[in-house]
């Protein structure tokens, strides 16, 4: 009777392992491409939007930070919209009111995708969803 209690007791725990383990993998997969988003992202940020943002997504005085931004966070789908389109009029970050203009940059969607999860994983961001291309293309004009 032991035996038996041993043997269901070891099938149990290596099912639960290979479906921890399935889990795992996917994870790290979902990682992996988060990181390989990121990447991109870097030198898409790096040739777009350096020049205005800064190396460090402080902004200036007329151009909202990204760095620890809330309205990032807050507003995901305008964030969106805004690398994908470009922005004017008044917005709020970090209870500082900005009204500047973003042009249009003319950017793919997996390159509006790429540079989003590039700039909320830097400079103490951290999202917990990746942006993905099907939600790019969700954002409309």
């Amino acid at each position: 009777m032991k035996g038996m209690y041993l043997l269901l007791f070891f099938t149990f725990c290596s099912l639960v392992f290979e479906e921890n383990k399935t889990a795992y993998h996917s994870l790290n997969q979902s990682n992996d491409e988060l990181v390989k988003s990121i990447t991109r992202g870097k030198e898409i940020y790096t040739d777009f939007c350096m020049q205005c943002h800064l190396g460090n997504g402080k902004g200036s005085e007329t151009v909202p930070p990204l760095a620890g931004s809330d309205w990032l966070v807050n507003k995901r789908k305008e964030s969106i919209h805004a690398v994908k389109y470009g922005q004017s009029g008044p917005i709020k970050v970090n209870g500082k009111n900005y009204n500047s203009m973003m042009s249009p940059l003319g950017l793919t969607d997996e390159e509006v995708a790429d540079v989003m999860n590039y700039v909320m994983n830097s400079w103490g961001n951290k999202q917990s969803k990746m942006v993905t291309v099907s939600e790019v293309k969700a954002v409309k004009k």
